[in-house]
């Protein structure tokens, strides 16, 4: 019903919106010679943010066209690889032939947001390396004949595409795909697969929620699991593609989001207003493009939240060493060929300090020299992805680490200090995760078949080598 609610409340709040519209663009004639005056920017910056208060934000566009090598303009054109029914493997393919640059797979969170909120990680990387996303679909969009979607799922797809690129890829994990990206990892070399990336960057995931928790970390584990199936998983109605389909709605997810900084985002609307009227344009211009993206959310697969839920906040089954994959334990030490580096921001009020640094310990197997973790002073939790100290303090780093780690059984001719930060010490979790409703747990599955094997990178000669903002982007 909330779901239907919704819908009719933006459906009711059109008129005004266009109305809002159609009178900005009225009050604006270049032939007025009123047009820059007090009265007439004070009405007309009024009449925009009732018109982008009233808007309904689709699926930005990427807008990342071209790149430059080398000093030269390059095209690029957006190519799937790989189509799944709740994920396209995206290329930003470049055109210009002869490049044989690093392959980076960076896996967007599904977490409320479209795979566009990180534009600018793409974009920092594209003059250098072959990039590769997760374009996750917004759920309500996929219809109820391709199934639903688990946590399981979400790791046979990593394990699909990271076969389909091939050995030798550095995978970029941001935030939520964390935990399910050294899931895969774990599998891939228990198996001893061959595509197993060369290296890993986690980036403000939850790894283990007992260190440092947040309010979203409070939120998640201080209700239990039927809480969230009764008050927050809805089902998709009528005038979608997905009619019927469970799903955790993105306009919840937003109500969330907000109401965590609500008065920053407040103030943040007011300074638009008065910049506008000023006629900073732009100032007023950032505030557009970040709300665009910030404001234009998905629907998310009820069955992968939840599991996302009971795993990661209620259980922390990964860092207890108690996670399952279809079943089969998940052994985290049996990665000893893979480069891993672990990102936080010191003012994340997300993903707190040391959640995300555990993954160092937990991965016990692989060598201290081919682990480091980076603690980016005065960024918060989108700034360690995205803005001005990404490009200019974050994205260096991890580009010259992904340089150190070992490829195809080559050491890597680049030596870094390994900088291992030492977590804090976890908490006792608070709750006792209830098991999953049956409704909404997923029938039994067989294994799923293990990859193709071979041996390990370090089996073939390769000697382990050292490899050693607030929250809106700037």
């Amino acid at each position: 019903m909330l779901y239907n609610i919704n819908a009719q409340i933006m459906e009711s709040l059109r008129p005004v919106h266009v109305m809002a519209r159609m009178t900005r663009q009225f009050l604006y004639q270049p032939t007025n010679p009123l047009n820059y005056s007090w009265t007439y920017r004070t009405m007309r910056a009024s009449m925009e943010l009732v018109e982008r208060i009233t808007d309904f934000y689709e699926e930005p566009a990427w807008g990342l066209d071209s790149t430059e090598i080398d000093g030269r303009e390059v095209a690029i054109s957006y190519e799937v690889i790989q189509s799944k029914p709740y994920c396209n493997l995206l290329h930003f393919k470049r055109e210009k032939a002869g490049l044989l640059q690093p392959k980076v797979l960076m896996i967007a969170p599904m977490s409320g947001h479209f795979a566009t909120l990180l534009r600018g990680t793409v974009n920092e990387f594209l003059p250098d390396h072959e990039v590769y996303i997760t374009d996750w679909k917004n759920a309500r969009d996929v219809p109820m004949a391709d199934g639903t979607f688990h946590f399981d799922d979400y790791v046979d797809y990593l394990i699909d595409f990271l076969q389909t690129l091939g050995p030798d890829v550095h995978v970029m994990a941001v935030c939520q795909p964390c935990v399910p990206a050294l899931v895969a990892a774990a599998l891939m070399a228990m198996h001893n697969d061959p595509c197993l990336p060369a290296s890993m960057t986690l980036m403000g995931g939850p790894i283990d929620v007992r260190i440092n928790p947040t309010g979203v970390n409070d939120y998640a584990s201080g209700k239990d699991l039927e809480w969230f199936e009764d008050n927050v998983i809805m089902r998709v109605p009528r005038g979608f593609a997905g009619r019927g389909q469970l799903v955790y709605p993105g306009f919840i997810q937003l109500s969330g989001f907000m109401s965590m900084n609500w008065d920053t985002h407040m103030s943040k609307h007011f300074k638009f207003f008065t910049d506008l009227v000023k006629g900073d344009g732009e100032s007023a211009e950032g505030h557009r493009l970040f709300y665009n993206e910030y404001l234009a959310v998905m629907d998310m697969p009820a069955h992968y939240y939840l599991d996302t839920i009971r795993k990661v906040f209620l259980e922390q089954a990964l860092p207890k060493g108690e996670m399952e994959h279809r079943g089969h334990p998940v052994d985290l030490t049996a990665i000893t060929d893979m480069s891993i580096m672990t990102i936080e921001g010191e003012l994340d009020d997300i993903t707190g300090r040391g959640q995300t640094a555990c993954a160092l310990d937990i991965c016990s197997g692989i060598p201290a020299d081919r682990k480091r973790h980076l603690e980016a002073e005065g960024v918060g939790h989108y700034g360690i992805f995205n803005g001005r100290r990404f490009r200019e303090m974050i994205a260096p780093q991890i580009k010259e680490f992904m340089a150190a780690a070992p490829v195809s059984g080559h050491e890597s001719k680049i030596a870094l200090p390994a900088v291992v930060a030492a977590p804090a010490e976890p908490k006792k979790a608070a709750v006792s995760p209830p098991e999953p409703v049956s409704a909404l747990v997923k029938p039994g599955q067989p294994a799923a078949p293990a990859p193709r094997k071979r041996s390990s990178r370090a089996t073939k000669g390769a000697a382990s080598t050292p490899a050693t903002d607030k929250d809106t982007p700037s």
